[in-house]
């Protein structure tokens, strides 16, 4: 009895660590933003969702989650039911990850990441975080 409840509160200390770091980088992805440090902005927004998708696996599956970047893959994983049009945008958000970190790929992607472009992802990014958390 013990031990499942220590288990219970890992689990808790893992959704509310994932809650908490999603929220500082939510806060530095909008700091990006107002810089005009377009491309970082848009890798931050990826990790936004990602750590809340994280903390929906801890919540739903009890398991802590496998370092994955894949948007789609975690959101099935915590059993959130998306929309075709959610799942596009993970698909798309997920990239950002990808793009802004491998020297193959940053370039084009500096070069995608004008501002208005970041501006309509930003918005994506701070209605799927708005979602996601009312799930949690």
């Amino acid at each position: 009895m013990a031990e499942e409840r220590k288990d219970k509160l890992d689990y808790e200390k893992s959704i509310n660590h994932w809650i908490e770091s999603s929220d500082r980088d939510f806060l530095t992805m909008t700091n990006l933003l107002k810089s005009k440090d377009y491309s970082w902005s848009l890798f931050l927004g990826h990790l936004v969702i990602e750590k809340l998708l994280k903390a929906l696996v801890v919540k739903e599956t009890n398991e802590f989650p496998k370092p994955i970047h894949d948007l789609a893959r975690l959101a099935n994983k915590g059993k959130l039911k998306c929309s075709g049009e959610q799942l596009d945008m993970l698909d798309v958000i997920t990239t950002f990850n990808i793009s802004a970190r491998y020297e193959d790929f940053k370039l084009e992607f500096y070069r995608r990441c004008t501002k208005d472009f970041t501006e309509t992802w930003v918005n994506n990014i701070k209605e799927l975080r708005q979602w996601i958390k009312s799930q949690l």
